[in-house]
């Protein structure tokens, strides 16, 4: 058992239940307490996760239990205020996508913490799953040859009666964001492309709402993007079936892909039985590893398991470089390029 950091968190949404669950047996942190405006929410979460205090009061949980590292899980747009909070008590912070609606707050919030010499950290989690990193070591290491091609494709039910993305009576707060409910997903689009073209040179992007009404700022996005020969697409849509998360990575020599709500990897490369021989090697191949993936994935559906399986290792190689000073998982420069290439996307003069 290792040195452990103190660890808080604020809001018990959805996605606490995988920080908790991380924190909750993680050797590197000890969970000091829980905050949510729901008192019953932030006992409930204590209890089941194990955390020294349940708080109401994010204000009183910083200056009682006075954490190492806090984890803000609440809605966009509460994090400016609770960040500078934090970092104002001393605490680095994990804070969830976006981690503000505009790139110039997320500057504002890094001098910050620079002033502070704490790490601020966006969560970049599909970062971190198997599938992705595989896809990785296949454009380090040669497999895929350079990069010409990439897409990252999002296919999700946002508009469906009864979700909480359609419900008047009760908005969703991310519908207030720049990009409305496409911008609950757009971080991740984002960094999944920059890992394969860092640098993208022009933009074209087409923001519609089909649906129409006010509710909804859009529900479609569909932007091309270049940097000289390199082609890269990002296309978020309600309206097709099933829903997806996918990744096609095209280089020189081969090609990779990938679904992160359904995982698998199939690829298509040279093979030892070469030109002729390649493409029924790669059926056989990709064949077998499909079934694999079928076992796993039916495994994972009846125990519950999801898509975060990238999460608890990118919180697990945070807390191990904050320990032992190391360089963080998710740098600057990732969440810089990431926040300025949305702001790049949205802007009125690269849209069509």
């Amino acid at each position: 058992m290792g040195k452990s950091l103190k660890a808080a968190v604020i809001g018990t949404g959805v996605i606490s239940k995988q920080h908790l669950s991380f924190l909750d047996s993680s050797d590197h942190s000890e969970l000091v307490g829980v905050c949510d405006l729901s008192a019953a929410a932030a006992k409930y979460a204590a209890e089941t996760f194990h955390a020294g205090q349940a708080f109401t009061d994010y204000q009183a949980m910083l200056a009682e239990t006075k954490p190492d590292v806090v984890h803000i899980l609440t809605p966009p747009n509460t994090h400016q205020k609770l960040v500078t909070d934090c970092l104002n008590a001393q605490a680095h912070v994990i804070c969830e996508k976006p981690i503000t609606p505009t790139y110039e707050d997320f500057k504002t919030l890094w001098h910050l913490a620079q002033e502070k010499n704490l790490h601020l950290i966006e969560n970049h989690n599909y970062r971190f799953n198997e599938a992705i990193l595989k896809i990785e070591e296949m454009v380090k290491d040669g497999t895929l040859g350079e990069v010409q091609e990439v897409e990252v494709r999002v296919a999700l039910g946002y508009r469906e009666a009864g979700g909480r993305f359609a419900d008047r009576n009760l908005p969703n707060p991310v519908h207030k964001l720049p990009a409305g409910v496409v911008h609950d997903v757009i971080t991740h689009m984002a960094y999944l492309l920059l890992r394969f073209m860092p640098e993208v040179d022009r933009v074209a992007a087409a923001w519609s709402n089909h649906g129409g009404g006010d509710l909804f700022k859009y529900d479609d996005l569909d932007a091309i993007l270049l940097n000289g020969q390199q082609h890269a697409r990002l296309r978020f849509t309600c309206y097709t079936k099933p829903e997806c998360f996918t990744l096609f990575v095209r280089g020189s020599r081969g090609y990779a892909e990938t679904d992160l709500f359904q995982p698998y990897l199939r690829t298509v490369i040279p093979r030892a039985g070469g030109e002729q021989l390649s493409p029924l090697i790669n059926h056989f191949v990709n064949g077998w590893d499909l079934m694999g993936s079928s076992v796993k994935n039916f495994r994972n559906k009846v125990m519950q398991r999801t898509p975060y399986e990238g999460l608890h290792r990118l919180l697990d190689q945070t807390y191990a470089a904050i320990l032992h000073n190391r360089p963080m998982p998710v740098s600057f420069e990732d969440m810089d390029k990431t926040n300025r290439l949305i702001e790049t996307l949205l802007a009125e003069e690269n849209r069509v």
